[in-house]
């Protein structure tokens, strides 16, 4: 039973991170919002809410393990396995927007998350101070791409290109993308995570490779589609839109719900990982024109250091 719900989960992520990069590229035009914004406000929200709903039942249930190690693990997961593979399909070139403020948000929310995490717990104003910058930053990033836009049509007298239609064609496509990413990672991890325990594997690794790992396939198949279909500021902007939704709206939702405490293992281990791949990005963004074949290959070998690590080592 538990391989079938992996196979027909799989088969529900691809169609759903279908739906989603469709609508999401057409609500861009629609609205004269650049499919980098797209991809990290929408998108990136859609490919989060596993993370969210893991970490929400895991705090929950009493196990805050499963919360830090699903968002942690999943964005170690994000740079290094699926912006690998996804650049394996098509190389991506990076906008400079996202060297000039994708990048640096992304990282600010990597260190304060590790500054709040060195008491052993996120309590809830930290959340609350989490969530606030998050709402903060998109609505800023939306506003400035809609007017960079229309002003940019303006002067080169661009013809609209927004599709002719309703909006409701595109909403509709979003809504089933984003159905489809939740049922798909829902039956993925439930299955995964009952197929690691009938091998004996703890809590805490399985957080940060199973469950992240599941978490992290809507953000792999959305960003491969988004590859695949050429909208490449959508594959860049879904990963590191998604790594600032995990610690911003994830932990700090779950903290505003409950305070969330963090594994001293986390604390001394798995964070400088996700830390030190926050950090790599950045010059494989600045030097060359894209990110290739080689980087890939790289990141991918990042990720299974980490995950060698990560069961190798007595935490």
């Amino acid at each position: 039973m538990e391989y079938l719900l992996l196979i027909l989960g799989l088969v529900i992520l691809i169609g759903g991170a279908e739906f989603l990069v469709r609508g999401a590229v057409r609500l861009a035009l629609r609205f004269a919002i650049s499919p980098l914004v797209i991809g990290m406000t929408i998108v990136s929200f859609g490919t989060s809410a596993p993370e969210l709903l893991v970490s929400l039942k895991g705090v929950l249930s009493g196990y805050p393990d499963v919360s830090v190690g699903a968002v942690v693990g999943s964005n170690i997961a994000n740079l290094g396995l699926v912006l690998g593979i996804t650049v394996l399909i098509f190389p991506i070139e990076v906008n400079r927007a996202s060297i000039r403020i994708d990048w640096p948000m992304m990282m600010f929310a990597s260190i304060l998350f590790y500054i709040f995490a060195l008491n052993g717990e996120i309590n809830f104003w930290e959340g609350l101070i989490f969530v606030l910058i998050l709402s903060a930053f998109t609505f800023w990033l939306i506003r400035k791409s809609r007017i960079e836009g229309k002003a940019l049509q303006a002067e080169a007298e661009i013809p609209d290109e927004a599709p002719k239609d309703t909006a409701i064609k595109d909403l509709l496509f979003i809504l089933l993308g984003l159905a489809g990413l939740y049922f798909g990672s829902e039956w993925l991890v439930e299955s995964v995570v009952s197929i690691a325990k009938n091998f004996g594997v703890s809590e805490k690794v399985i957080s940060v490779s199973v469950v992240a790992f599941g978490t992290s396939v809507p953000e792999l198949v959305t960003s491969a589609v988004a590859a695949f279909r050429k909208e490449t500021d959508i594959s860049i902007g879904n990963l590191i839109g998604s790594n600032l939704f995990n610690i911003f709206a994830i932990v700090g939702v779950t903290a505003v719900v409950h305070p969330l405490s963090i594994s001293p293992s986390v604390i001394s281990f798995d964070i400088y990982f996700m830390l030190g791949i926050a950090l790599l990005l950045l010059p494989f963004m600045v030097w060359g024109k894209n990110i290739g074949l080689w980087k890939g290959l790289v990141l991918i070998l990042f990720y299974a250091v980490y995950m060698y690590f990560s069961f190798a080592t007595p935490f």
